[in-house]
């Protein structure tokens, strides 16, 4: 990925330590979890969840996720970080939990620009790289 937008991304999802991560229920229908995530110092992207779990056990099924920051408030908000791709799982530190490796197929940044006058989406996938949208 992009190293400029990669940090943002990092940046934007280190800010607080949970996320909310959208996974599909058995009737393909989605549902929303809280989530952590490790950044791994080999570059792999992990999380974990209770053994047992409905996330644990709707990713073990379809590996399918999308992930979102959780942003802040209004007059603090500098942009918000999202994640898609596929989890799948990862041996981890056999400590009981579940874990996952993330596989990323889209990652995306919102924010303002400098007069907070207009979105500007950036826009990462491995066939097509960076593009970049002003709204």
């Amino acid at each position: 990925m992009a190293p400029a937008l990669a940090e943002r991304v990092r940046e934007r999802l280190e800010a607080h330590p949970y996320k909310l991560i959208a996974t599909l229920r058995r009737d393909g229908s989605p549902r929303v979890s809280g989530i952590e995530l490790e950044f791994r110092d080999d570059g792999e992207l992990v999380t974990s969840s209770m053994p047992g779990s409905v996330k644990a056990r709707d990713l073990e099924r379809d590996g399918r996720f999308a992930l979102h920051n959780t942003p802040a408030p209004e007059p603090e908000w500098t942009g918000d970080a999202k994640l898609a791709g596929r989890a799948e799982p990862w041996a981890g530190p056999r400590d009981g939990a579940k874990y996952f490796r993330l596989e990323l197929t889209e990652v995306s940044t919102v924010s303002l620009n400098a007069d907070r006058t207009a979105l500007i989406v950036e826009v990462w996938t491995p066939d097509g790289g960076v593009r970049t949208f002003t709204r």
